[in-house]
């Protein structure tokens, strides 16, 4: 199924249904009276998380929708039937937007939580309404009034507790099909990821985080090189972001520039997002020689000045990411404890 994090769609909620004018006929009753019935309610168009889902994609061509209209009354006293609303499923982490004033009208995370983004209109009422004791005749009724129309833009961003960021081919596909059951594609190009990945990291019994991985970002993406900044937005629900790093780059490209140019493209797209809790994570030891790993390392921490926890792991062997994981598990532990 393709990945669609972003869409566009119009919604049209239900019109009330007109209220009845009519009178009783029946021939033993000589005065009769009115007895016209209210018209139903239009119905109303919600989104509602679910669970099966993970991507946009079912409303990239299907944009328009529409509620039913209550029904007009009728004679008799009956009132119309009210109209049934729409329920439209989108995946858990949806973002809602009104276009035309730019206001979110919701964030949908809770699989099964829903919201109202256009309320059907209210019914008519019939004459029988306007009956009182100096209008025993009344010819008066009202219209149902129209649904709310809405221009909505639809953005996903992934729940996880954690973001995987890093250049292309730093090798964080390798890791997170280290670390969890996901099996995100990895092959030996840039931008072999082109959509998040999601993988659950189960440390111990009872104890598990969700971790994604973005398509990987590079110098310039602010301007639109490579896959731009738009996966971006999958990392801004995250507790922790792990900066991961190609220790020994084919290319022969200094790490601890790429941590920076990457750091500054993290900056340009969101001030909030920078100021996340971010590890530093050097990949693919195994290709480093056991003896310069450690002044290797020091390098890079000194030419970055980081002060933020420093792992080295090879993703491909799985030397180092039990030790990675579990104190990912306790920083997620006593984060989420701080903020209760």
């Amino acid at each position: 199924m393709k990945f669609v994090d972003e869409s566009t769609i119009f919604v049209h909620a239900g019109k009330g249904g007109d209220g009845c004018l009519s009178f009783r006929r029946e021939k033993d009753i000589p005065f009769g009276g009115p007895n016209g019935g209210d018209g139903g309610d239009g119905g109303s168009i919600y989104l509602e998380a679910d669970a099966g889902l993970n991507t946009l994609v079912d409303y990239r061509f299907n944009r328009l929708h529409r509620a039913e209209s209550g029904r007009s009354g009728q004679g008799s006293n009956c009132t119309g039937r009210s109209g049934e609303d729409l329920v439209l499923p989108v995946p858990p982490g949806t973002i809602v937007w009104n276009v035309e004033t730019g206001e979110q009208i919701a964030d949908i995370k809770l699989v099964g939580e829903r919201a109202l983004v256009a309320q059907g209109g209210f019914h008519g009422l019939g004459n029988l309404r306007f009956k009182s004791s100096i209008n025993r005749a009344p010819r008066k009724t009202t219209q149902g009034t129209p649904g709310e129309e809405r221009e909505l833009r639809l953005e996903l961003r992934v729940l996880a507790d954690v973001g995987l960021l890093g250049m292309p081919n730093a090798g964080k596909s390798t890791f997170i099909r280290a670390v969890s059951a996901a099996t995100p594609k990895v092959a030996d190009y840039p931008f072999t990821t082109l959509h998040p990945n999601l993988g659950v990291v189960r440390v111990a019994a009872g104890q598990s985080f969700v971790i994604a991985d973005i398509p990987g970002v590079i110098e310039g993406a602010a301007e639109g090189a490579g896959l731009g900044l738009q996966f971006l937005r999958h990392l801004t629900r995250t507790n922790l972001i792990l900066h991961l790093v190609d220790i020994a780059p084919l290319d022969g490209t200094d790490a601890a520039e790429s941590v920076a140019k990457l750091t500054l493209e993290l900056a340009k797209y969101s001030a909030e997002l920078a100021q996340k809790p971010c590890w530093l994570v050097l990949n693919k030891l195994d290709l480093m020689p056991a003896a310069e790993l450690e002044q290797y390392t020091n390098d890079i921490v000194k030419k970055l000045n980081w002060t933020a926890p420093v792992f080295t792991i090879s993703g491909l062997t799985g030397q180092g990411t039990e030790k990675l994981c579990q104190a990912i598990m306790q920083h997620i532990t006593l984060r989420g404890t701080n903020d209760e």
